[in-house]
């Protein structure tokens, strides 16, 4: 284990971090007067001087990073900056928050979950909420970068599942030459999908404000908004709808964007097939969804439609934005929506959850095991459009399934020895395990009853989820450890 490798390049994430996370709310702190600008500065100069000291003191150093070395690093990359993104929660005068909520609500914002321990939104200052939402859209192309570039390079991860039939760079096993270029239009992929959303909100009639804010976390499948009733503040069907336009896209495979971008072709949508499946679970969801909401009166025929379809895309895409209470809506859609939010969004988007693909490749391999049955003799292959699929990459799929399962469980039961009951439990953990935001029943508007340990569980939920599980366990055994 090379440690000045690693403290060296936490050092430069830091650094990087404090100016990115800080000066644009230092600057919004300035237009709007609003008494924070101390928080700000006192976040900026403490991270930015503890990163410098980790650079400075290993900045001579030229050891190779290796993969071990990665996970390390990877799993640094949310727990580091999660910690040290709550300086300025912590240090406001308007949020008096503890330091488990000041580190709930970073971790929530930079791991793009959503989660929140904090209430009346409308009543903070504008830095505090803009650097919340800030916080996600930052996760989020963190995110996608690492979902890239980083995860296939370490063999971990939702894109190392189908890296080799995957669409754009991600198909190559030697990614290095192509980075620059992949990161580039990543960003510029990133950065336009934000633009056009903030305008369209805009001219949809948020305030300018707002509409950055709001298109800061769309884009991030984040959830976080800055009014407590969510998008249901704007009361407007339009402006729910252009969400909807821009969730729907944000969780499709970003190295999908990549080479629909390059190619100029949009039939790279139509021709993949995880992103055909994706389409065609939001459409089941959506259309069970609107037909029981209008069949049991609980909306008009308008209000059924723009509820159903905008939670639904909200929801299963793990975004957590919210027009109305689906807490209450009738029969078990709650339940629906919920288990949609476990399969998530594409591998590679800015979504959480176990990952579309992930959900295909089980459901393919279900229909070999039973065609197996009928011919045992047979030799039958698993295929994903015209590709074939490893049956490496099919164990690794059952492992990493069976992997959730155990760490729900094992959430679970910590969330209940704290004395919570069990439906609350249960939505809690996949709230913050898939990276959703709202749960049910205790946690269906925020987190902020829950104690100090159920919140501490909590975070490490939103960090499994984020890195997928594997990153952080692999640290846990002894021969990640030996030399």
């Amino acid at each position: 284990m090379h440690f000045s490798i690693v403290a060296k390049i936490v050092g430069v994430l830091l650094m990087l971090f404090s100016l990115l996370a800080n000066l644009p709310s230092i600057l919004i702190s300035l237009i709007y007067q609003d008494q924070e600008l101390s928080s700000f500065l006192a976040a900026l100069l403490i991270t930015f001087f503890t990163g410098f000291i980790l650079w400075g003191s290993t900045f001579r150093t030229r050891e190779t990073l290796r993969t071990r070395d990665g996970f390390l690093i990877v799993t640094l990359f949310w727990t580091v900056l999660g910690t040290f993104g709550a300086l300025p929660f912590f240090f406001s005068n308007a949020l008096p928050l503890s330091v488990t909520d000041a580190v709930f609500e970073s971790i929530s914002g930079l791991t793009t979950t959503g989660s929140t321990v904090v209430t009346g939104l409308e009543t903070l200052p504008k830095s505090i909420l803009f650097y919340r939402q800030q916080l996600q859209w930052l996760g989020g192309m963190g995110i996608v970068a690492l979902a890239v570039a980083v995860l296939p390079m370490l063999g971990i991860g939702g894109m190392q599942l189908y890296r080799a039939e995957s669409p754009g760079p991600v198909k190559n096993d030697n990614l290095v030459p192509r980075l620059a270029e992949t990161a580039k239009a990543l960003w510029y992929i990133y950065l336009g999908l934000t633009v056009a959303c903030a305008m369209a909100y805009w001219a949809a009639g948020m305030s300018l404000f707002d509409a950055i804010c709001h298109s800061f976390t769309t884009v991030a499948i984040g959830g976080f908004s800055t009014y407590d009733a969510s998008m249901g503040h704007f009361d407007s069907h339009l402006i729910n709808l252009i969400a909807v336009f821009f969730m729907v896209l944000a969780g499709i495979n970003f190295a999908l964007h990549f080479t629909a971008w390059r190619s100029r072709r949009l039939t790279q949508y139509i021709n993949d097939p995880e992103t055909m499946f994706y389409f065609g679970i939001l459409v089941f969801v959506a259309t069970v969804s609107i037909s029981v909401l209008y069949s049991t009166g609980t909306y008009e025929a308008t209000d059924a439609f723009v509820h159903g379809l905008f939670q639904t895309v909200s929801i299963a895409t793990t975004t957590g934005f919210a027009t109305t209470d689906f807490n209450a809506w009738p029969y078990a859609l709650p339940y629906l929506l919920f288990y949609a939010a476990i399969i998530g969004a594409c591998a590679g988007s800015t979504g959480g959850g176990m990952k579309v693909i992930r959900i295909l490749l089980i459901f393919k391999q279900g229909i070999r095991e039973v065609r197996r049955l009928i011919h045992p003799n047979s030799v039958i292959s698993v295929k994903v459009g015209k590709k074939l699929v490893p049956d490496r990459v099919i164990e690794s799929v059952w492992g990493f399934f069976s992997v959730y399962v155990l760490v729900y469980l094992l959430l679970l039961l910590a969330l209940l020895a704290s004395g919570m009951d069990v439906l609350t439990a249960f939505s809690a953990v996949g709230a913050t395990l898939n990276n959703l935001g709202p749960g049910l029943e205790g946690v269906a508007a925020n987190f902020a009853e829950l104690s100090n340990y159920a919140k501490w569980v909590l975070c490490l939920a939103m960090l499994l989820g984020r890195l997928e599980i594997f990153t952080i366990l692999v640290l846990l055994t002894p021969s990640y450890w030996r030399h």
